[in-house]
Formats: structure tokens, sequence, C-alpha cells
């Protein structure tokens, strides 16, 4: 060490207690700035999974037109009327006839993970007496369950029992439990052209996500077809799945050039889950950060009565030849130190922090404990901002010291 840093050592050593205040704080807010945004990434990673365990990143599907096309021409000339009374926007094609080729396509692109089709449709599904509406998902199992992991959500049965059974049904369970039906129990599914198929639960699901428990049954795509009447490579829906969903808008666009059909990333029809997304990682960093600051206001008090108590000694050693630099140096040494030995413990504890928590019981749907992430990114951060602060509450009395004037403390 050179002389500054050993008087600087002197200055932290004379006054352990005010150390061990000043390390506190800085521990204290870089542990909580790990732990907020430790916390609100996972339980933004959380919510993202239970979203995308029946929505994909993007969906292809045949859109209704947005404009009623003219039935008549218009008329050339003036003196002629043209009155067409309730113009209906009529789509001469429903669904995807060949997804199959869709599928070929799109499957080249380095970034998709996954493809599946599926044949959604609104349906009554009966019990007896009990009647709900929901909507019928002819699934694909293999590629379904690769995309959704949707086995792992089931409570009962298993999913790869409905290509083995074309009567087989998945419920969700909320839905199941509004038509009072469990597993083995028979149910009637009617379409809106008024076609009826009986049907035995093999299989409960719940996803955590109520909208899709509520509403939603699950069958095989070759029952779906079957029962509405189409072709085998027939399907409402293409869905796809990519390595990062927050590049969903710019993948979309490359895929539209590639098909006629409706091209739509998640964001368009979810914009609601992106803005909470945002929000909660906004608040996590307003709340770490600011008590970043607090503690900074702390180290600058403690640093602040440090130059009050040693104003004799930094007169001395100015009359000796020590130049404000010097002293600048000294007291942003023993800041700096504070920062990193607040820092190292900071970092230490917070990691202790989030593992405690990640080890608490919370269970809703898939959930065992409440969601946390261990971002990497997250912990540099904190050591990052940690000792910026600590630098800045340093240097403000490090400066007022390098302008005391030691003629006048020593005739004081």
């Amino acid at each position: 060490m050179n002389t500054n840093q050993k008087i600087a050592h002197t200055f932290l050593t004379s006054r352990l207690r005010q150390l061990l205040v000043a390390v506190l704080s800085v521990t204290f807010g870089i542990s909580m700035y790990v732990f907020m945004n430790s916390f609100m990434a996972g339980v933004n990673d959380q919510q993202s999974e239970i979203t995308f365990t029946s929505m994909p990143h993007i969906k292809i599907y045949n859109e209704l037109p947005a404009e009623v096309k003219p039935i008549l021409p218009q008329p050339k000339d003036d003196n002629t009327a043209l009155i067409v009374n309730s113009a209906r926007n009529i789509r001469y094609t429903e669904g995807i006839k060949n997804a199959d080729a869709i599928k070929d396509k799109i499957s080249k692109f380095d970034q998709i993970t996954g493809v599946t089709t599926q044949l959604n449709q609104n349906i009554f599904i009966r019990n007896g007496v009990s009647k709900a509406n929901a909507t019928l998902s002819g699934i694909n199992t293999v590629s379904e369950n690769l995309m959704f992991k949707t086995s792992e959500y089931l409570v009962e049965g298993d999913l790869f029992d409905l290509d083995k059974r074309s009567d087989g049904i998945i419920m969700g369970t909320l839905l199941a439990q509004n038509i009072g039906v469990g597993m083995d129990d028979n149910v009637v599914v009617t379409t809106s052209d008024g076609i009826s198929k009986s049907f035995k639960v093999i299989g409960l699901i719940e996803t955590g996500a109520i909208s899709a428990d509520k509403s939603r049954a699950l069958v095989s795509i070759q029952t779906a077809r079957q029962l509405f009447s189409k072709n085998k490579s027939y399907a409402t829906e293409v869905m796809v799945n990519i390595k990062d969903y927050n590049t969903a808008v710019t993948m979309a666009n490359e895929i539209a050039k590639l098909t006629d059909f409706k091209v739509e990333p998640w964001q368009q029809g979810n914009s609601q889950l992106d803005s909470a997304n945002v929000l909660r990682d906004i608040l996590a960093i307003a709340v770490s950060l600011t008590i970043l600051i607090v503690a900074g206001f702390g180290i600058y008090n403690i640093m602040n009565m440090t130059v009050n108590e040693k104003i004799k000694e930094i007169s001395i050693l100015k009359a000796m030849g020590f130049n404000g630099k010097d002293v600048i140096e000294i007291f942003l040494t023993q800041s700096v130190v504070i920062g990193l030995i607040g820092g190292f413990t900071g970092l230490i504890l917070g990691r202790i922090i989030v593992r405690i928590v990640d080890n608490i019981p919370f269970k809703i749907a898939t959930l065992s404990t409440l969601p946390v992430a261990y971002n990497p990114t997250d912990y540099i951060l904190a050591f990052f901002f940690g000792i910026l602060i600590t630098f800045l509450a340093g240097y403000l009395p490090a400066r007022k010291a390098s302008k005391v004037d030691p003629v006048e403390i020593i005739r004081g």
C-alpha cells in the first residue's frame, strides 16, 4: 500500500462500528436488489410459462376479411342509383386445408423450436342435464407435447391415450367440475352443425390458466377431423414456438412472406401480458435502486462525519505537503473499500435470500414453491450499482475535505 492507502486504512479501522454500519447498509441494499429482481424475473417467467401452456409464440390462421367486397360494381354515371341491403362479409374457405405444407415451409427456420397444428371449434359438451360451452381442440399429441409440455399438466390420465382411443377426451379440471364429470365418465359433444358424439373422459388437465381450464377439451386431431368432416391435412391454426418469444414480431414478419394466411405474433393479441411484465420489471428496478440510494445516503453521512472528525488530521496532512488529490484519494479509498466489502457480502446474502424464497411452499397450478430466477446479470448489475453509489457517496465528502485550508484550521 502507498502512503495514502495506509492513511485510509488507519481512518477505517479507527472507527470499526461506523465501518460495520456502512458495510451493512451496502450489504442490505445489494441483497435486496438481487432478491427483488430475481423474484420479479421468476414471476414473469412463470406467468409467461403458464400463458404459453396453450398459446404459441406465433399463430397462423385464416382470417375473416376486414372489408366487405362490393357485390355490384359502382355505376359509371351519376343517373344510376346503387342500393345494396344487408351486405355480408362472406368467407368462402374456412381454416387451412393444407396445413402440412405450411409446416414444412416454416420448419426450415433455425429460430423455430416447434410447430404443431390444431383444429379448434366451439362446441356444447353435456353430461345428462348439465351442459356447458367449450372449445374442442384437436391436437397432434407428439408435437403438442414438445411445444407446450402438455403431459406435465395432466393431473390424471395419459396424454398419449388420445392416439389409442378415438372416443377419448381430456378435459380441463374446471370444465369437468362445472358439468360434474370425472375420470371414465361419458360426455356428449355437440357441434354447431348439430352433430353429436359420445366421448369417455380419459384425462384431466390443469394448466393454471383459468380461462383454458374452464373451457378447453382435447381430442386427437384425427378424431376432430372426422367429427367436423374435414380432410386429413385440415387445421384451423398452425402454431409456432421460437427460441426467444420476445422476437416473435420479427419472426412473424419473416413467416408472413411464405404464406397468404394471417401470421400473428403473441404480442398482438396479448399486449396486456407484455405490459404487465414490463411494469413488474420497472417496479423491481425502481424499488431496488431506491434501497441502494438510501444506503448511499447513509454512507455519505458516515463519510461526512469522518471528514468533520478528522479535520485536524487533514489540516496537518496538507501542512506537511499532501495536496487536494491526495486527500480525495484517501477518502475515496475508504468509500470504495466499504463498497467492495458490502458488495461481496451483499451478493452472498442476496443469494441466500433467493435460495430461501425458492424453497418456500407455494402450491398453485404447477408451482410447488415461490418462483425465482437465477440471472447472472442481476448479480453483476447489483455489484456495479453498489460500487457506483458508494463511490459517489464518498466523492462529495472527499471533495469537501480536499478544499480544507490548513492555516484556518490550525489557527482555530
